[in-house]
């Protein structure tokens, strides 16, 4: 685990930093509802609640396929960051096992590094806005601000 002053980067969410991924398994909620992982739930989130029910027993590969095969919501763009940001909140929860393993990361830079060329939520080829690292590092900072009082 990185301690405070020792900079260790994080540049993909494989091997020992898989926990990090939205397919890693993690209850999270979505307007009353419970879905397996932040991915399942995001993909939900693309749609009215009436189309969401497909999301919740499948794995969070086929909610990305589904989520990518279906109409979406018309203000999508402008909603799917806070979306996002509310259910990395609720993964890493203060307390909680997955918090506390957020919090132990210290001040290590977080990378959503890819293959699959998504450079919004992460990096790819050294290109990339990272904004899924971004969200990661701002509720750690949340939770290291709160051991803190």
């Amino acid at each position: 685990m990185p301690r405070k002053g020792l900079q260790m980067n994080i540049l993909e969410f494989q091997g020992e930093y898989r926990w990090l991924s939205n397919f890693w398994p993690a209850i999270v909620r979505l307007d009353g509802d419970s879905y397996p992982s932040v991915e399942n739930a995001y993909q939900a989130a693309k749609f009215e609640p009436g189309r969401r029910a497909q999301f919740v027993n499948c794995t969070p590969g086929q909610a990305k396929r589904l989520g990518r095969s279906l109409f979406i919501r018309d203000d999508w763009e402008q909603i799917k960051v806070q979306i996002m940001r509310g259910l990395i909140q609720q993964k890493f929860e203060r307390g909680s096992d997955l918090g506390n393993k957020l919090a132990a990361t210290g001040d290590s830079k977080i990378v959503e590094g890819n293959t699959w060329g998504d450079t919004f939520w992460g990096v790819c080829r050294g290109r990339g806005q990272n904004v899924l690292g971004e969200l990661l590092m701002a509720q750690r900072a949340v939770l290291l601000d709160e051991r803190c009082n």
